[in-house]
């Protein structure tokens, strides 16, 4: 009997020292929240913009949650001034917030019913994929419909939008909440002044109607690139001699390739986004799907950066599978030949697409580092006949040329970016001088936009006595491209805030217009001697239509150089 009593004892002992632990611990953090405890119930927090104040115990405002974050708020209601609010906990403080900012769903938490674009958006036919309905002018409402999810600062990644008879989805960067915002245009320390300027003299557009907001040029953690990149040129044609330019490339002090993906008729591989949207493209691919991957794996194995090339408006081949899409001739009805080649209409957002979901396979299945975009113009030297009314552009959307071409890069790399993949644009050595191009590039309205861009200043494509030199210009390459570089590139630079990185073609042949000089090593070495002094040191590319090893061959001590 006595021991049955101890039991007990020892049991109810137990039990005082288990509750006084729990009164210890537990009371005094019920006595902070109110006698309260959370609710089972989780709710979001909701608002029209990406965060939510949060109050102290005294309605005070001490800090903000991001809209779409999950809370269990006190069962109990607080009212103040009117309002009801929650008590909530939130990165292990308790907080109030207001009772109209929580709702039941995440797909409830975004609150705004209308928005304006401030900067013309593609609209896409779904919010995961590239596929193209229409696009939306500076200074639109939209109606809001939904969106495809928020992200870790409460930012709506792509809304869900009704804009007339169109339905689809725009990225939530491009639009803002009144339409006074939606008009202005970035302006820092006067900046767009200077583009302001620039007016529509050439027919390729004005520079003051084109996008300069900062843009986020990304880093990838898995994908560095060389703050240098010396790069070989490599057409679809030449890959089955691989291993001769990896050797010469290894004992040359070349550390990338650049390699085609898609040339005008050149093909590099048979790819399915061809097959699907270019059956002419994909049948006369220079290599096979396998083939070409095991080639750019060699690359990459062997550590080189590898760039895909892809030119996007001059496609002879696109044109032969969709005529529809070409600029069209009204004399003949048929499509526009421009120098022996066919030109997609710049203006149609199907050859957007094509192009895009042409890169972002290659990014995928091919690894390349970087999705390069030539040809990322209209024909040039056509104003005459578009004033005459001799060719059509196709322009449906009433866009000027830059602005197409501006927002064909947006719509690149906001693609592109996703895979964590770089993208750069060729622009001719004529883009950096202070105008608007008649073909539509502007220096500074793709600059702001991609990663790199890369311009093409051969010297035998410039005027013979440019800038007003004595000599033949490209008889002197140390002299034109170190002074095109000091007097334009570094200037265009200057005039936007996000500029991408420089990296310049070379001419690596010899020059097409008399004096036919040889380019031999040294004319390729005072070319980038010129660049580098002008401080356009991030690296080059030898251009070589032909990929020609012996060429590459005969003037390697140009690339073993330090500059």
């Amino acid at each position: 009997m006595i021991e049955k009593l101890n039991v007990k004892r020892v049991i109810i002992v137990i039990g005082i020292l288990v509750l006084s632990v729990l009164l210890l611990f537990i009371l005094p953090h019920n006595l902070k929240n109110g006698g309260l405890t959370p609710s089972k119930n989780k709710l979001f927090a909701a608002s029209n913009i990406p965060t939510i104040k949060l109050y102290d115990e005294n309605f005070t405002e001490v800090g903000t949650i991001p809209r779409g974050t999950s809370v269990n708020p006190y069962s109990k209601e607080l009212t103040h001034q009117e309002k009801e609010y929650y008590k909530i906990k939130y990165n292990d403080e308790v907080y109030l917030i207001e009772k109209k900012s929580l709702v039941n769903k995440v797909e409830e938490a975004v609150l705004e019913e209308k928005l304006y674009v401030r900067t013309p958006v593609t609209v896409y036919n779904n919010a995961d994929d590239s596929s193209i309905a229409s696009m939306i002018k500076k200074g639109e409402q939209v109606e809001i419909l939904g969106f495809d999810k928020i992200v870790a600062d409460g930012k709506v990644n792509k809304y869900k939008i009704k804009y007339g008879d169109i339905t689809g989805y725009v990225y939530g960067k491009y639009l803002v909440e009144t339409k006074e915002l939606s008009l202005q245009n970035y302006d820092e320390n006067g900046m767009y002044q200077k583009h302001l300027k620039r007016v529509n003299t050439l027919g390729g557009g004005s520079a003051g109607n084109l996008d300069y907001y900062p843009r986020v040029k990304p880093k990838f953690e898995d994908n560095v690139m060389p703050k240098e990149v010396r790069s070989l040129y490599l057409n679809g044609g030449v890959l089955g001699n691989i291993d001769e330019y990896i050797k010469l490339a290894k004992e040359s002090n070349i550390n990338a390739f650049v390699v085609d993906i898609k040339d005008n008729t050149s093909p590099g591989y048979a790819s399915p986004v061809m097959k699907k949207y270019s059956p002419t493209n994909f049948e006369r691919a220079h290599n096979s799907f396998e083939y070409y991957k095991k080639v750019i794996k060699k690359l990459l194995d062997e550590g080189f950066y590898v760039i895909g090339r892809i030119t996007v408006f001059k496609d002879s081949y696109f044109i032969k599978d969709h005529p529809e899409s070409a600029i069209l001739d009204n004399v003949t009805r048929e499509p526009f030949n421009h120098n022996g080649s066919f030109w997609p209409s710049a203006y149609n957002r199907k050859v957007w697409e094509f192009n895009v979901e042409l890169g972002k396979e290659a990014a995928k299945e091919m690894g390349f580092h970087e999705i390069q975009f030539d040809y990322v113009r209209f024909p040039d030297r056509t104003l005459k006949l578009e004033q005459e009314g001799t060719i059509d552009m196709k322009n449906i959307y009433k866009e000027e040329k830059a602005q197409a071409i501006q927002g064909f890069l947006m719509y690149a790399t906001d693609e592109i970016h996703q895979l964590g993949v770089y993208v750069a644009a060729d622009v001719f050595g004529e883009a950096a001088h202070p105008y608007v191009t008649g073909y539509g590039q502007y220096w500074g309205a793709i600059s702001n936009v991609v990663d790199v861009i890369s311009p093409m200043p051969y010297p035998d494509h410039f005027n013979a006595h440019e800038y007003d030199f004595d000599e033949i210009v490209w008889t002197v390459p140390y002299k034109l491209l170190k002074f095109w570089g000091e007097n334009y590139v570094t200037v265009r630079q200057k005039e936007i805030p996000t500029p991408a990185v420089v990296r310049t073609w070379i001419q690596t042949y010899n020059a097409i217009r008399a004096p036919r000089i040889e380019y031999d090593a040294q004319k390729i070495s005072e070319q980038i001697q010129g660049l580098y002094d002008a401080g356009l040191d991030a690296g080059y590319m030898t251009w070589n239509a032909s990929s020609s090893l012996s060429k590459y061959k005969e003037v390697s001590s140009a690339f073993k150089k330090s500059y």
